[in-house]
């Protein structure tokens, strides 16, 4: 099967986990586990934690499937839809951590691509915070900083899920990491 009538596959599956059939919804994620888990995976290379990519995209899974209807129109929606159910849920174990310890939990490392090299470290918490400032003034940025953090994705993969053109994703990554920068230094 080549990829057009792949995404036709998934398109109709999500249409008819949208209509109730939850097989159809079990059939998507199958078809789409490894590019999750890979996701997943390249996401929690920069999370120090007990989280396993496995049990990350298990947890995403049950958070779609355990809130309201699945609204997922296609592929990229979906995984978008995903990168943001993976966001919560690093986001919840980050406050469960922090809890606990009352030493900031988690802490992941923002090194995708800054251009001088330097790091800039983020904890879990902060991060979302900042990502619904954000939001609030680009949302279309802010999508750009959860699918490229915290859903692994490349500069064109973004594209893809968002429907724009590569450069629009760059642009919009750049704002975004200035907004974010700008914000850690307040």
């Amino acid at each position: 099967m080549d990829d057009e009538q792949a995404e036709g596959q998934i398109t109709r599956l999500l249409a008819r986990a949208r209509v109730g059939d939850p097989q159809a919804l079990g059939d998507v994620y199958t078809s789409l586990y490894d590019e999750l888990k890979q996701a997943a995976h390249q996401q929690l290379r920069r999370l120090r934690g007990p989280l396993e990519a496995t049990e990350l995209v298990h947890e995403a899974y049950v958070k779609l499937v355990g809130g309201a209807a699945l609204s997922a129109r296609d592929r990229h929606h979906l995984l978008a839809m995903s990168a943001r159910a993976m966001r919560q849920v690093l986001v919840d174990k980050a406050r469960q951590a922090y809890a606990r310890k009352r030493d900031g939990g988690y802490a992941l490392t923002l090194t995708t691509q800054l251009e001088s090299g330097e790091q800039a470290v983020f904890e879990v918490l902060a991060l979302d915070e900042l990502l619904g400032s954000l939001r609030q003034i680009d949302e279309r940025a802010a999508q750009v900083v959860e699918l490229r953090y915290f859903g692994g994705y490349s500069e064109s993969e973004i594209a893809q899920i968002l429907d724009v053109v590569e450069r629009t994703v760059r642009r919009d990554w750049r704002r975004a990491r200035v907004f974010l920068l700008e914000e850690l230094e307040k």
